[in-house]
């Protein structure tokens, strides 16, 4: 049986992929990334998906990320893409379009799946949050090793920013301007807030900010259980590769 699996991780502002050997979460080809259509309508987004499966001689199941809630196939919120897509049935139009078997999930559950099984968390018990700190904010829940779906705590209010994920985002660092010790002590206060309301044993950081982990870590409370993600801005891909996987690997 195959360990080969494409994983696609649609975001607000990229779209990568990639080939993953599941057994050990490696990535077989290089990383490819497209920016994402604006505005990222269905049909636009679509294309560029199709595109990006034509890259691979592969014709298996694909697993995709996407930054929203996923349920039954269907999406239901666009905080960070076109508003066209919510009641799309994204899992039947993907696979319409590459002509293969496709499983949706958002994208931020797809890197807290890859960094529990590969990454931060492996073999961590408990409750395991990964925040993904991008164009928005996303949010992936695990309660021993069990993902609990489409956690959107980028829409939360805090200081009065609703949804916080417009004051607290890396897209705010960029808008804004802002030195790391300004983004750090929000970045800080955000982090803050969501262990004192979920108390987890771990929380992981994610999003494309991994890299710069060094340049904000000194300004996140000593108490606060928070480590950079290991698989960095490649987990979603990865955790979709593992998705669609799931069910044929065992």
């Amino acid at each position: 049986m195959s360990t080969t699996y494409l994983g696609i991780d649609v975001g607000g502002s990229g779209i990568k992929s990639a080939l993953v050997d599941v057994s050990d979460g490696s990535m077989i080809t290089e990383r490819a990334r497209v920016d994402t259509p604006q505005p990222a309508t269905p049909e636009a987004c679509t294309t560029a998906v199709k595109e990006m499966v034509e890259r691979y001689d592969y014709e298996g199941p694909i697993g995709v990320g996407f930054p929203a809630v996923i349920r039954r196939g269907i999406v239901e919120t666009a905080n960070n893409i076109d508003p066209a897509w919510i009641g799309v049935q994204v899992v039947n139009l993907f696979s319409a379009t590459t002509g293969s078997e496709v499983e949706v999930l958002n994208d931020a559950d797809a890197a807290a799946v890859a960094e529990a099984r590969f990454g931060t968390a492996a073999g961590v018990p408990g409750l395991v949050l990964t925040i993904t700190f991008g164009t928005g904010i996303g949010s992936g829940l695990l309660v021993d090793g069990h993902l609990v779906p489409n956690l959107e705590l980028g829409q939360i209010e805090l200081e009065g920013h609703a949804p916080a994920e417009v004051y607290f985002s890396a897209r705010a660092r960029r808008r804004e301007k802002l030195d790391w010790d300004e983004w750090g002590g929000r970045a800080n206060r955000y982090l803050r807030h969501v262990n004192q309301v979920f108390n987890p044993d771990l929380i992981v950081l994610g999003g494309g900010l991994t890299k710069y982990w060094d340049s904000f870590r000194g300004y996140l409370d000593e108490g606060l259980p928070v480590e950079p993600a290991a698989m960095g801005n490649s987990a979603g891909l990865v955790g979709a590769a593992l998705w669609v996987s799931r069910s044929r690997t065992g």
